[in-house]
C-alpha cells in the first residue's frame, strides 16, 4: 500500500493540491488525472520519493518500480544494466566495488568497505542479477541476443518493455508509470494493456490516452480542486460521476436560491408590520439555508472548430504511384490512392513503418523518389507536423505570430481564438519560446481555425494534449465538413476516422470503413500488425 497523509505541494504562489491524504491499495490500478499543469507528474515523484512535499509524509512499500516520462535517460547504457538499474542500492554498491577493485592497491579502510558491499550485495541477490534481469527481458520479448547492446539501438515499443523491465526488477509491490504510452504504436499500446491488467500489486499510472485509461483501470485519482478525489472505474466512470455530483450541487443551490428570494420577499414586505415573529422564523430559515461551496474546477476543454473558407473540389487528393526508400530500406512502394471531399482518413501502423515519411510525401516537406501528388481544385493545405514546437518562430508572442500569419485579422478575432485555445487575458503576449508543449499544439489548432484551410493534414497531432484537448480535437475532425488525413495512435481519435490507410511489412492497405470495421474483419493483431 502508498499512503499518503496530508500532502501539500506549490510552486511559489501556485498551490498544485494541499493537504491530500489518500491510499492507494494493492490489487487495484489507479489512473492519474488532471489537464496539463495539474501536477500529475510532481505527485508521482512524491510518491515514488524523486521530489519531497512541502508538508506531510508518504509511506510506501520497500521496493517501488518507477517509469518516468524521460524515456531517453538510459540510451547509453547497455539493456542488461538499464534492468538492473532497476535496484537502486544495488546498482550503486556493484558500481561502487568495481570502482575498489579497480585501485592498484586495498588498504585496510577499502577491505572493510568491500566486505559491507559483499553483504549488501548478497541480501540483494547480486549475484544472480544479471541472470535474474536476462530472464525478466526475455519474457518481454527482448532477446539474449541485444542485452548487451546500448537501449537507443532499440524502437519505441521495444524500449518501453525494458524499462519497464528495469521498474519490474526485484518484484515491486507498486508500480508507478508516467505516460507509458509516450511514443507507442498500437501493437505495444495493446501489449502494455494486457500487461499492466495482469499485475497483482499497485499501480498509479498517468496517461493521456482516454482508452487506454478505461481498459486499464479499476480507480481513478483524480487532481482537482487543489486535492486528490478517488473515483471507482475507469476514466469515463470518474468524467460521469463528476459530472452528475456538480449537477446535483447547482441544482441543489437553485433550488435553496429559490426557496431564499422567497423568504426574503416576505420578510421585506411584512417587517415593519404585525408579523413579527414569522418575520424573525423567516430570517431563521435563511441563515440555515447555506448554499453549498462550488469551487471552480481546474478542468478546461478547449474549444475547436475548423472551418473552411470555400469547399474543394469533389476530389482532395489523388496519389498514383508515390514511392520513398531511405537507402536500401524501401519505405513506400507503389503507394496509389483518391481522397474524396470531406473523408476522414487515419493513417496508422508501428512505429518506422513510414507514416510520416507518407505525410512529408504529401505536403512536399519530403522528395519523391517516384509518383505524382495532386491535390484537389481550390485545395487549401493546413499542416501540423509532428515537430509541433519547430514549427512556431521565437522572438515573437503567441498572437503576434497570429496576426503576422494573417494581418487583415483584426485584435478581437486573435483574441477570441487564443481565449478558445485557453489562452486567457495577457497569455495572449506569452513569448512563443516560453510556450509548453500543449501551448504550442493548442497554438496550431488557432493557426488552423484562422487560415480555414478545407484540408487538415495532422501528424500525430495529440502529442502533449491533455485528455481534454485530445477530446475536443477528435469532436472536431468529426464535425469539420473539409478533408483530414491524420497520423495518431490515440484510439479515440482513430474511431473518428471513415476510412483507414494502414502500413505495414506486407505493404499499403486503404481499408474504406472505420478501425472497428477493420478489426472485425481481420482481427485485431492482424490489424495492428498491418
Amino acid at each position: 500500500m502508498i499512503q499518503v497523509e496530508h500532502v501539500t505541494k506549490a510552486y511559489g504562489p501556485k498551490r498544485l493540491f494541499e493537504d491530500v491524504t489518500v491510499a492507494f491499495t494493492p490489487g487495484r490500478r489507479y489512473g492519474l488525472t488532471g489537464p496539463n499543469g495539474a501536477g500529475k507528474s510532481t505527485f508521482l515523484k512524491i510518491l515514488a520519493g524523486d521530489e519531497e512535499a512541502d508538508h506531510g509524509q508518504v509511506a510506501r512499500p520497500r521496493r517501488v518500480g518507477v517509469l518516468r516520462q524521460d524515456h531517453f535517460r538510459f540510451d547509453e547504457r547497455r539493456i542488461i544494466d538499464t534492468v538492473v538499474m532497476g535496484n537502486g542500492p544495488l546498482w550503486a554498491a556493484l558500481q561502487e566495488k568495481d570502482q575498489l577493485l579497480a585501485r592498484p592497491e586495498i588498504d585496510e579502510a577499502a577491505g572493510v568497505r568491500l566486505g559491507e558491499l559483499e553483504t549488501l550485495i548478497a541480501e540483494e541477490d547480486g549475484y544472480g542479477a544479471e541472470s535474474a534481469a536476462a530472464e525478466l527481458l526475455q519474457g518481454l520479448g527482448i532477446p539474449d541476443a541485444v542485452h548487451a547492446q546500448p537501449l537507443r539501438t532499440l524502437a519505441g515499443g521495444a524500449k518501453l518493455r525494458v524499462l519497464l523491465a528495469q521498474a519490474l526488477f526485484g518484484k515491486p509491490q507498486a508500480l508507478l508509470l508516467d505516460e507509458p504510452t509516450n511514443h507507442l504504436d498500437l501493437d505495444s499500446i495493446q501489449w502494455l494493456t494486457a500487461f499492466l491488467r495482469a499485475y497483482e500489486g499497485t499501480l498509479v499510472v498517468i496517461s493521456h490516452d482516454r482508452h487506454f485509461l478505461n481498459e486499464v483501470c479499476t480507480h481513478v485519482a483524480d487532481i482537482d480542486y487543489e486535492t486528490i478525489i478517488l473515483y471507482p472505474g475507469n476514466y469515463d466512470d470518474m468524467v460521469l460521476a463528476k459530472a452528475q455530483v456538480r449537477s446535483r450541487v447547482e441544482a441543489e443551490n437553485a433550488d435553496k436560491q429559490k426557496k431564499i428570494a422567497q423568504l426574503q420577499d416576505f420578510v421585506a414586505r411584512f417587517h415593519a408590520g404585525t408579523r413579527a415573529s414569522q418575520v424573525q422564523s423567516r430570517i431563521k430559515q435563511i441563515e440555515k439555508l447555506q448554499l453549498a461551496e462550488l469551487r471552480r474546477s481546474n478542468i478546461q476543454r478547449p474549444y475547436v472548430r475548423f472551418e473552411q473558407k470555400r469547399p474543394s473540389g469533389k476530389i482532395a487528393l489523388d496519389v498514383r504511384g508515390l514511392s520513398k526508400a531511405y537507402g536500401d530500406l524501401r519505405v513506400l512502394r507503389d503507394v496509389t490512392f483518391s481522397v474524396a471531399r470531406g473523408e476522414k482518413v487515419a493513417i496508422v501502423g508501428r512505429n518506422g513503418i513510414g507514416k510520416t515519411t507518407l505525410v512529408k510525401c504529401l505536403t512536399s516537406e519530403l522528395p519523391r523518389d517516384a509518383g505524382e501528388v495532386t491535390w484537389g481544385y481550390e485545395a487549401s493545405v493546413g499542416v501540423l507536423a509532428q515537430d509541433h514546437r519547430q514549427t512556431i518562430p521565437d522572438g515573437t508572442t503567441v498572437a503576434g505570430w497570429l496576426h503576422a500569419l494573417d494581418p487583415r485579422a483584426g485584435n478581437e478575432e486573435i483574441r477570441g481564438l487564443l481565449g478558445r485555445m485557453l489562452f486567457s487575458g495577457e497569455e495572449g503576449l506569452k513569448p512563443t519560446e516560453a510556450l509548453s508543449g500543449g501551448e504550442a499544439v493548442r497554438l496550431l489548432f488557432a493557426k488552423l481555425m484562422l487560415t480555414k484551410d478545407n484540408v487538415l493534414v495532422l501528424d500525430e497531432p495529440t502529442n502533449h494534449l491533455d485528455l481534454e484537448s485530445i477530446t475536443a480535437l477528435a469532436e472536431a475532425v468529426q464535425r469539420f465538413e473539409g478533408t483530414v488525413l491524420y497520423v495518431t495512435h490515440d484510439r479515440g481519435l482513430i474511431d473518428v476516422a471513415t476510412r483507414i490507410f494502414s502500413l505495414g511489412q506486407d505493404g499499403f492497405l486503404d481499408f474504406r470503413g472505420t478501425y472497428a470495421e477493420l478489426v472485425e474483419k481481420h482481427g485485431e493483431a492482424a490489424a495492428r500488425a498491418r
